[in-house]
């Protein structure tokens, strides 16, 4: 099948939202967590935390445009600290329901079910369950004027991980906590490993 960028346009809007979501294939699954001045606490999935270096250790995402409320970017913006969790699969379901829209003084920790964890006097909340998740200074943010989206950069404070997940090397086996991926908007998926590969050289 081919899809002109007519074509697309012509989607119906949510089919279209569904479509292009899926193109990026599989993605890291990630609780936000954020409190603010007063207290309340936030907890929002992102599915857009990328890699940006390891030294030093920097990770991005983007933010939806700030057109509406967007209380996990304005708790950032407002204290400068956050956490990531990594979703695995006993809380993806509770995961998923963050994304609905909640008041800014009504917790989605409260409304899921998912616990706060307060880690070495870190002043954003983790989520209990999850088994890897690591503290995050905000840096910087990068208003894309294309979409209106905000690139958020973060540098990487603490980082809390099952032992089982770490080998010798530093690598993670992040299918051995039981991360889930996602796909589009509402698609969870669990990873099979095929292989470890050597460093690639000519």
């Amino acid at each position: 099948m081919h899809f002109s960028k007519d074509r697309i346009a012509a989607l119906e809007k949510h089919t279209r939202t569904h479509f292009i979501n899926s193109l990026s294939g599989f993605k890291s699954a990630n609780l936000i967590g954020t409190q603010d001045l007063q207290g309340n606490t936030n907890l929002a999935i992102v599915s857009s935390v990328i890699h940006l270096g390891a030294h030093p250790p920097l990770v991005g995402m983007i933010m939806r445009p700030h057109s509406v409320p967007r209380h996990t970017f304005e708790n950032i913006i407002e204290t400068g600290v956050y956490t990531i969790n990594q979703v695995n699969s006993d809380i993806y379901q509770q995961a998923h329901q963050t994304s609905a829209r909640y008041a800014k003084d009504e917790s989605e920790f409260n409304a899921t079910g998912l616990k706060t964890e307060y880690l070495n006097d870190f002043k954003a909340p983790f989520v209990a369950q999850s088994r890897l998740k690591y503290a995050v200074k905000f840096v910087e943010n990068q208003h894309l004027t294309v979409n209106g989206t905000e690139l958020v950069i973060g540098e990487i404070m603490d980082v809390y991980v099952d032992k089982s997940a770490l080998q010798s090397d530093g690598f993670l086996d992040l299918q051995a906590i039981d991360t889930v991926a996602v796909t589009g908007l509402d698609s969870y998926h669990t990873a099979n490993k095929l292989n470890r590969l050597p460093y690639a050289k000519k």
